[in-house]
């Protein structure tokens, strides 16, 4: 195995640890956000929206590296599990867009029912959790889908 994809291997192992990572805190950080006030939601809510740009970004450099670590294996762009992977990260950027900043925003009316957001905001952590856990389940064990 040469060098340069050793490397770009390692960039996209830790791209995915990067990617994931942060929403095993945000569950306990969100979980917080119920009964905080002040400074300190605000704190939390900076913290969850860093997280979440972090997360974005990461993903940029996960999909570049895995793009270039199959044009250098040789995998073909049909591949089923190459194919799946694509769909559900279509998907989940769908539901990044919509499942976090949205809600967020919300903390900043006069009238929000922090409650009901906190338990959205720990409902969507879980979903992408399950989408991202999805999509590294795919990378990882390469199934024959079809």
């Amino acid at each position: 195995m040469n060098l340069l994809y050793t490397l770009l291997l390692y960039i996209h192992i830790l791209s995915a640890v990067a990617s994931i990572g942060p929403f095993f805190v945000l569950i306990s950080l969100a979980r917080r956000m119920r009964t905080a006030e002040g400074p300190e939601l605000g704190a939390y809510i900076t913290t969850f929206r860093s997280s979440t740009r972090l997360v974005k970004h990461m993903g940029h450099v996960l999909v570049v590296s895995g793009i270039l670590l199959a044009y250098m294996a040789g995998y073909a762009w049909d591949t089923p599990w190459i194919v799946a992977t694509l769909l559900v990260m279509a998907g989940s950027i769908v539901f990044l867009a919509r499942a976090f900043t949205p809600k967020l925003r919300q903390f900043s009316k006069p009238d929000y029912n922090q409650e009901l957001l906190v338990q959205q905001l720990v409902r969507s952590v879980w979903m992408y959790l399950v989408i991202l856990l999805i999509m590294l389940w795919l990378m990882v064990a390469k199934p024959q889908l079809w």
